[in-house]
């Protein structure tokens, strides 16, 4: 059985917006709650990463304006914009459907970086 190609959109996004696996773990999770305040010490359980990863998850998603802040304090709440939101549904779609497509997608990114940064250190001849 062939599973169908990911829609552009969710291509597109994934490719310039989401920069790991648990970032975007750290999406789906917030939108499947909307209505919870999220913390970073929270966030980074569930995720089962370092509190250091869910404080600078927590910065990424405020940055990228899918999560805002709670008050006065240093917890979050999902709170994209419409448009957003609706492109996230389908992203969440994609990633229940073909978790394995989506993480591949995520990774070929991430490794096409490293190999840039390590081609830049290659030494040609002129």
């Amino acid at each position: 059985m062939t599973l169908p190609e990911l829609p552009a959109d969710v291509r597109r996004f994934i490719l310039t917006s989401v920069p790991s696996v648990p970032y975007l773990e750290a999406v789906l999770l917030l939108r499947a709650e909307p209505a919870r305040a999220w913390d970073a010490a929270q966030l980074a359980r569930r995720l089962y990463v370092p509190e250091r990863n869910g404080v600078e998850l927590i910065g990424l998603l405020k940055s990228s304006s899918i999560a805002q802040p709670v008050g006065d304090t240093s917890s979050v709440r999902y709170a994209p914009s419409a448009e957003l939101g609706e492109l996230l549904d389908r992203v969440a779609q994609a990633y229940a459907s073909d978790l394995v497509a989506v993480t591949d997608l995520i990774h070929s990114r991430i490794d096409r970086r490293a190999q840039q940064f390590a081609d830049a250190f290659r030494f040609r001849k002129e």
